[in-house]
């Protein structure tokens, strides 16, 4: 999709209920079906986080960054997410959280992005963190500088292949609450698997676009 074209869906973006934990679930793993939308998690005191989903034109088509984490000592080492990371007290609000993460993740200036909307926010379990999502566009192409003791890769993905569904799949994986591996949904994105919080964000911001389409 033209970058121009996308654009042009950003005020029926904001004008349409969000489908928030419907969407959610349909990218979640069994157990996590169980508790969404359902469980009240402020009674475990979580930490906040933010995330960017930020388009971007490249070759004046739609793109959607998402990064590859690098191997560490934790929960989410390896995984592919957007950027993003926990609030600090020096952040204004969550949109600065997400403004400043993605500046130290990925180079690019908070300047540089204009924020859109908060989509739903979602809770993590293993690691206790509620994480806002926040859509925001570059209008030109970013000049990405990736943090190396952060980031392995950047991985640009077209907003078509991200509307195929072909690419939603069910791949053997383990999670934090089941030891042996059991099959979960997830987006396969070039030879990437995501799967797990930052596939049920990509679910709800996939509805979205889909219903500004019709």
């Amino acid at each position: 999709m033209l970058f121009s074209e996308f654009t042009k869906l950003i005020p029926k973006i904001l004008n349409q209920q969000l489908p928030a934990v419907n969407a959610h679930i349909k990218m979640a793993p069994i157990e996590r079906q169980q508790t969404l939308g359902v469980e009240d998690y402020s009674k475990y005191n979580p930490r906040k986080s933010a995330v960017m989903m930020l388009f971007y034109p490249k070759n004046n088509n739609t793109h959607l960054i998402l990064i590859k984490r690098n191997t560490y000592p934790g929960i989410h080492s390896a995984q592919i997410s957007f950027p993003g990371g926990k609030a600090e007290v020096t952040d204004k609000d969550l949109a600065d959280t997400a403004l400043r993460e993605t500046f130290e993740e990925i180079g690019v200036e908070p300047i540089n992005i204009d924020i859109v909307m908060p989509f739903t926010d979602i809770y993590i379990p293993p690691s206790n963190f509620v994480v806002a999502p926040f859509l925001g566009l570059s209008l030109s192409v970013p000049e990405f500088k990736p943090n190396p003791d952060e980031v392995a890769q950047l991985i640009e993905l077209p907003l078509d292949v991200f509307l195929d569904d072909s690419i939603v799949v069910s791949v053997p994986m383990q999670t934090s609450y089941i030891k042996n591996n059991i099959m979960v949904p997830a987006f396969k994105v070039e030879e990437h698997i995501v799967w797990g919080a930052t596939a049920m964000i990509l679910s709800e911001l996939k509805e979205t676009i889909k219903t500004a389409l019709k």
